[in-house]
């Protein structure tokens, strides 16, 4: 399976971006699904995860303006950005852990998506 990440992009500071992570095999089963960041010269953090029951987890920096959600019919992670802040400058990754493919052949999978930029300027 694969994830391909988009949505990034150019920003001021205030505004919004949306994210969008779309599998590209039917997801069966979320055990958890999230958005991690790298900033320039930091270390990958994650921002926030959702699990298979709806549970969501936020970084405190993101608390308020960040929004994870998915629709499971379409396979697809998205993470509404609001409020942005210079500080929100990072590539962004998604990231599935759970189970993926038919009934009849399903596969355990830990997987990232290839990055998406966010710029943040002031």
């Amino acid at each position: 399976v694969q994830l391909q990440a988009s949505g990034g992009g150019l920003v001021q500071s205030g505004g919004s971006l949306r994210l969008s992570c779309a599998a590209s095999e039917s997801i069966f089963r979320i055990n958890t699904m999230g958005w991690y960041r790298r900033a320039p010269g930091k270390e990958r953090q994650l921002v926030a995860s959702i699990t298979g029951r709806g549970s969501t987890n936020y970084a405190d920096s993101v608390k308020g303006r960040f929004t994870i959600s998915r629709d499971n019919a379409k396979n697809t992670l998205y993470l509404q950005m609001n409020s942005l802040k210079p500080e929100d400058t990072a590539v962004y990754y998604c990231n599935l852990d759970g189970l993926v493919g038919t009934v009849t052949h399903l596969r355990a999978v830990e997987v990232w998506g290839q990055g998406t930029l966010v710029t943040v300027s002031s």
